[in-house]
């Protein structure tokens, strides 16, 4: 039997749909490529055919093409991070322009930052006298300055 096809995002599907609904976590990267095999959190495949361009959102659904419909809801998959914070406000905001200038996608929280985990990143950053602490949790980077999200892979060699 073929996968589902999803070709489209969709508002939040009626109240009836989302006890059929099927959840698709996604880690940052694969939420930048909206094409290809997937697998559902129950295991099931699924393919993807949405158009190239912009990044799926946590959150998001979409709806199968064809004679029976199915519900995805995208989610944000648990991945290995860094978590950086400091007591020092100005030592975490210069991390923060040390990281971007590396083009390392961040997610900026109150008193903290996250990246993916990076042991070359981890000793820079621990050099600089920050708290470095290791988690797996879901990881939403900042978006692009016009709207798009960076490839959130580390490029510690760049900068």
């Amino acid at each position: 039997m073929d996968p589902p096809v999803f070709r489209s995002r969709h508002p939040a599907p009626q109240p009836a749909a989302p006890a059929s609904a099927w959840q698709l976590p996604l880690t940052a990267e694969e939420r930048s490529r909206c094409r290809g095999l997937r697998h559902t959190a129950c295991g099931v495949p699924v393919l993807l055919q949405l158009p190239r361009g912009e990044a799926l959102e946590p959150g998001e659904w979409l709806c199968s093409d064809g004679a029976q419909t199915h519900w995805l809801e995208v989610t944000a998959a648990a991945e290995p991070l860094l978590r950086v914070r400091s007591g020092d406000a100005l030592a975490l905001l210069q991390a923060a322009y040390h990281l971007g200038n590396r083009h390392v996608a961040l997610e900026i929280r109150a008193g903290e930052l996250r990246l993916l985990e990076d042991p070359v990143l981890a000793h820079l950053l621990e050099h600089r006298g920050l708290e470095v602490g290791r988690i797996t949790a879901p990881f939403q980077p900042e978006r692009g300055a016009y709207g798009h999200s960076h490839d959130p892979s580390p490029v510690a060699g760049r900068g």
